[in-house]
């Protein structure tokens, strides 16, 4: 209950961040002036306490406490190698005068100089491959923050006396990890179908996570990979049901560098050690990675753009990921694209679980050709029609494929979840009951009256290897009968009804007055078919 408690003030301390930079820009742009703020606190925070601990081996009361431990432990004779453990452990050092505590008493002292916090962040990204150009999207002398230098500086100034009320002293990475990805949601959602696109709703994240996971969750040193990582959020599950969380070795790739930017902050916010932190700014399909010693994983995690356009050149077709189809997906949709690279990478006794549009289950041509060898390999495992409308970037129906490497069997089942969400304002919902239905139909794998349907191999053959889910799950529910007696005396009264008003209607007509003839000729003919109709 502290935990929720912690949790809940931490949010509410950076949401009131959020207020201070609303009014000057939209929240594409804000959420990086927020986030990486809010990331730098924690950077220094962390260094403090890790600094203090080395010193006196334990946690200390405030951070003022341990910038001051600091200051002193630097004029000793052994501050060249109070440095060296620091890096070593934290892969960065921040100097006294550089730390958000130092940085927050001068915003309340109307002391605060935005070239120190830049030169801050200069320092963190330099120190460290890890850190490299994190903060590029940071920009604190942009006309967004206020007209001229005070204005922008009193805003910069502002934000990180609000953010300074964040006990993260007292917060496990648990709690921040948890705010942080919370954050994340509600940029996602403000920002809408702008940039939905780097944020993956939590409660698809889990389904997702929960299928790729199930009969791995005890597995030491689980490996899991998403393509098209956006924020790490989806990634981040693993740790909820890993029974061994320290180890996951988590590897993404990203296209777009503030999101990329925004994933590495989020790996370190949730506590994620740097040596099992494998993260890469570039485009998946481009260029094959990982290609280094670690190329396949236990689990694959995917929700791509839908539809999205590529290259598709000739040259592909010797590509390892793509040569044993003889076709590439379309130039117009790299829906397949992105699966096979994904089922590539995944290990032989692995599960992979991808969100893509439901025209992959049935267009034809090359897709078709994909889908037809994918099938005759038994790689697809299971297809999971999810509502509409569940997505901040698009409100279309979308559906979760589920791949393995090698199997016995060639059978599919289907999972029609499509009904299960509750509607909610801007998005539908899927609440925990919701998912864990959709679970028990997965692990049951057997067909379930309007909900799910195991197909054979001969089922699908006879289908044309077409997966359109009502093709194998009816889910139509007979309307109610309608007693025609009800009916009839339900249409007579509506009917006297109506001709009351109509009587009624009529009564009035005839109080009104009209000095023009030509008016008062239209309103008698009027009055006459009102007159009619209610005879």
């Amino acid at each position: 209950m502290a935990e929720q408690e912690n949790s809940k003030d931490l949010i509410s301390v950076l949401w009131s961040g959020a207020d201070i930079l609303r009014s000057k820009m939209d929240a594409n742009e804000y959420k990086d002036y927020l986030l990486g703020i809010v990331f730098y606190k924690y950077l220094s925070d962390s260094f403090l306490i890790r600094v203090y601990d080395l010193i006196y081996d334990e946690k200390p009361e405030t951070l003022k406490a341990a910038l001051d431990a600091y200051r002193e432990a630097l004029e000793d004779e052994s501050a060249e190698e109070l440095k060296n453990e620091i890096k070593s452990a934290c892969h960065y050092v921040i100097e006294p005068d550089l730390t958000y505590t130092c940085f927050a008493d001068a915003a309340r002292n109307n002391s605060f100089n935005r070239e120190q916090l830049q030169k801050a962040f200069n320092n963190i990204e330099q120190s460290d491959p890890l850190f490299a150009d994190l903060f590029a999207d940071i920009d604190l002398y942009s006309n967004r923050l206020g007209a001229g230098d005070q204005k922008q500086s009193d805003t910069i100034s502002s934000l990180i006396k609000e953010i300074d009320k964040a006990d993260l002293l007292n917060s496990d990475a648990e709690i921040l990890g948890n705010a942080y990805e919370y954050l994340i949601g509600q940029f996602a959602s403000e920002t809408g179908k702008k940039v939905g696109e780097f944020y993956t709703p939590q409660a698809v994240s889990k389904i997702l996570t929960r299928i790729a996971i199930a009969g791995q969750e005890s597995k030491k040193g689980l490996s899991v990979y998403d393509p098209c990582c956006g924020s790490g959020s989806l990634l981040l599950n693993a740790k909820r049901y890993s029974t061994d969380p320290r180890n996951i070795r988590y590897y993404g790739q990203e296209l777009n560098t503030s999101t990329y930017n925004l994933a590495r902050m989020n790996m370190f916010l949730h506590g994620i050690a740097p040596e099992n932190q494998n993260l890469r700014n570039a485009d998946t399909l481009d260029a094959d990675w990982p290609t280094g010693e670690e190329t396949e994983f236990d689990m694959v995690l995917m929700n791509p753009p839908y539809s999205a356009h590529w290259s598709a050149a000739a040259g592909f077709l010797q590509d390892e990921r793509f040569s044993d189809y003889g076709v590439l997906a379309p130039k117009s949709k790299a829906d397949y694209a992105f699966l096979l690279h994904g089922l590539y990478h995944l290990k032989n006794n692995g599960t992979m679980a991808i969100v893509l549009p439901h025209g992959v289950l049935f267009r034809g041509a090359a897709e078709g050709k994909i889908r037809e060898k994918l099938l005759r390999s038994g790689n697809i495992y299971a297809v999971i029609g999810l509502p509409a409308n569940l997505f901040y970037n698009t409100s279309i129906p979308t559906c979760i494929v589920v791949l393995k490497k090698h199997r016995e069997g060639r059978d599919v089942l289907f999972i029609d979840a499509s009904k299960k969400f509750n509607k909610g304002k801007k998005q539908n919902e899927r609440t925990d009951e919701h998912i864990d239905a959709v679970l028990e139909l997965y692990e049951k794998r057997e067909t379930v009256a309007k909900e799910s349907f195991l197909a054979s191999f001969e089922d699908l053959e006879k289908n044309d290897f077409n997966l359109n889910i009502p093709r194998y799950v009816d889910n139509f529910e007979e309307e109610e009968r309608i007693d025609l007696g009800d009916l009839l005396s339900e249409m007579k009264k509506t009917d006297a009804e109506l001709q009351s008003a109509q009587s009624e209607f009529a009564s009035l007509l005839h109080d009104l007055v009209c000095e023009d003839e030509k008016t008062a000729a239209s309103l008698r003919e009027y009055m006459q078919m009102i007159e009619g109709g209610s005879e």
